[in-house]
């Protein structure tokens, strides 16, 4: 591997203190040649595998067929993205893995066994195991020949994942673990070959992690759920019985699995991210399609402008999501060449460059469920009551994208999540955050000002998004100065900031790109980009104001309450935009090309 140099990117969290040059980021128009062909390598299985076979899938007639599917993709290299060429994988680096789960994440129940199978399947092998443990496993889950599961979820353990029962006890001759216990809501568990089994043992604190082969003696499974959506998707109860398992197939050091749960988890989130922006353009292709064929009062229905609108934004939406995923993609990846270039084992670097944007992942995670969400729903609603049909593509996509709320941990968590690891940060001296909070606060006693607005490509709504930073660390630093240790228990008021920071993080990424883009390709040729983003920045800035405002109302009092209350309103003020037009114009781009063309 070549030695990395260091780079400017950000550190995780940085972005609500720091500003970004559009130089420095990562957009999705700079795909190379060869990540367009693994993509391309991915369309065309979906289009030849996938979709032909999607009631059979869901049907689960053929319990062998989700397997086989898994198989063909391994023979494509699909499944060993980025695993390295040692065993068996092409050895790409996370943007390129990332555009691999987006093109995927439009293949419904197919999507999400294989989600199950590269990432929480085989990346805790893969980055804790031992050199033995990767060359025994490894080449055949790259291959597919081997699937994998994950089995951390219990009856009485889902958010509070530490909490699991699942007991695993020394044999007396120091040769076995024995565990016994249950786990649900197992993806793949049905057909897996090799499960990342968490049990704890004896009487520790924390969980340990086990690499078990199902055909080991004491393991049996329920029958298949039966879900709202993913249907296809196998998840089952897996019961362990008094499951021998060999100590060298104990995974990384004892009461190290919950480290390795919550660091695989990171990389989950910004993964499921990238699955819901490929559902979510796959949905709007299937909306702008059916809104031109579909006729009514004498005329297509994408002719109108309410159809417009719900189409300008579900595209608006995705955008902003894909801008701030591979935006962060890009940082993780260089993240990881800064530690390697410091001498890290590679392996190492992946899961430190991932836990040091694990806030950004978490964010991801909410803004990607809820944008797929929002997508579907619309795509529904376009298609009236034939999107209420189980024949409609639509329908099928409305029940399978309510799954990505709850997993990797629900949305209310993540936000939760969020704010928890950015404080943390500030209180480890990671991260400053005190210093600005403070030096807002102090603005509100300052006169504003005002000049002239600042000149090019979406210059005023950088402005903006600053600005929106400051309502950020306002919130956020005297709710941690006034609430103290409080602030934990508070829930409303993290989920308030959580959301302030998902729009911010969104809207800047959002920016960024669009910068960029014009940049590269002129204003004329990103006009519609830069309606977007005009569209959402505008539309955000209310939401902010509620959201802090709603925040304050829940401990400010007095003349502080007052002045705070005053200094959200300063910060989310917005020129007027035709938002009218400017979704027009973005909807007209879809009707004229006749899908999602972003």
């Amino acid at each position: 591997m070549e030695t990395a140099t260091k780079s400017k990117a950000l550190k995780g969290g940085e972005f609500i203190i720091k500003e970004t040059d559009p130089n420095d980021i990562f957009i999705p128009e700079e795909f190379d040649e060869e990540q367009q062909m693994i993509a391309q390598t991915c369309r065309d299985f979906l289009e030849s595998e996938i979709f032909p076979k999607l009631d059979d899938i869901d049907s689960m007639k053929d319990p062998s067929l989700m397997p086989s599917l898994l198989e063909k993709a391994g023979e494509l290299g699909i499944l060993g993205i980025s695993i390295p060429e040692k065993f068996g994988g092409f050895g790409k680096d996370f943007v390129t893995s990332m555009l691999t789960t987006e093109v995927c994440g439009g293949g419904h129940s197919f999507a999400v066994a294989l989600s199950a199978h590269t990432g929480i399947g085989t990346l805790p092998i893969l980055y804790y195991g031992n050199e033995a443990q990767k060359e025994k496993y490894i080449p055949k889950l790259a291959t597919g020949e081997w699937k994998a599961s994950y089995c951390l979820t219990e009856p009485s353990s889902g958010s509070d994942a530490n909490s699991g029962k699942t007991k695993a006890k020394l044999t007396d001759d120091g040769k076995h673990y024995i565990i016994n216990g249950q786990k649900m809501w197992i993806t793949n568990g049905g057909f897996a070959d090799v499960y990342i089994v968490f049990a704890k043992i004896d009487d520790d604190k924390n969980l340990s992690a086990f690499i078990v082969e199902s055909g080991w003696e004491g393991i049996s499974t329920n029958p298949e759920e039966k879900k709202m959506g993913i249907k296809g998707s196998s998840t089952v109860q897996v019961f362990f019985n008094n499951v021998k398992v060999p100590v060298e197939n104990m995974l990384s050091d004892r009461e190290n699995g919950f480290k390795i749960a919550l660091n695989i988890l990171n990389i989950g989130r910004i993964k499921l991210a990238g699955a819901a922006l490929g559902g979510a353009k796959r949905a709007i292709d299937c909306s702008v399609n059916y809104a031109n064929e579909r006729e009514q009062f004498g005329r297509p229905i994408s002719k109108y402008g309410a159809i417009k609108y719900k189409l300008a934004e579900q595209a608006i939406q995705s955008y902003v999501v894909e801008s701030a995923t591979y935006r962060c993609s890009k940082n993780i990846e260089e993240a990881i060449q800064d530690l390697v270039s410091e001498g890290m084992s590679y392996e190492e670097a992946l899961l430190k460059g991932n836990e040091q944007f694990a806030a950004e992942a978490a964010i991801l995670k909410v803004a990607g469920s809820e944008a797929l969400d929002y997508v579907v729903d619309e795509a529904v609603q376009i298609y009236g009551g034939m999107g209420y049909s189980a024949e409609s593509p639509v329908e099928r996509s409305y029940r399978d994208a309510r799954i990505n709320r709850i997993f990797e941990g629900t949305n209310e968590i993540n936000r939760m999540l969020t704010v928890d690891m950015i404080l943390k940060k500030a209180l480890k001296g990671e991260l400053d955050l005190m210093g600005p909070a403070m030096k807002v606060a102090g603005e509100l006693m300052e006169i504003p000002e005002f000049g002239d607005a600042p000149e090019g490509v979406l210059a005023q709504e950088m402005e903006y998004v600053k600005k929106f930073k400051k309502a950020l660390l306002l919130v956020a630093g005297s709710a941690a100065q006034k609430l103290t240790t409080q602030l934990a228990k508070e829930q409303e008021i993290l989920m308030a900031i959580s959301d302030i920071a998902i729009w911010t993080y969104l809207a800047e990424s959002a920016v960024l790109r669009t910068q960029k883009l014009a940049a590269l390709k002129g204003e004329e040729a990103a006009k519609q980009q830069i309606a977007m983003t005009q569209t959402y920045v505008y539309d955000i800035a209310d939401l902010i104001h509620k959201a802090g405002k709603d925040a304050l109302n829940s401990f400010a009092e007095g003349d502080e309450h007052r002045m705070m209350l005053m200094g959200i309103k300063r910060f989310t003020k917005v020129n007027p935009v035709n938002v009218k037009e400017t979704r027009r114009m973005v909807a007209d781009a879809m009707i004229a090309e006749n899908k999602y063309c972003f």
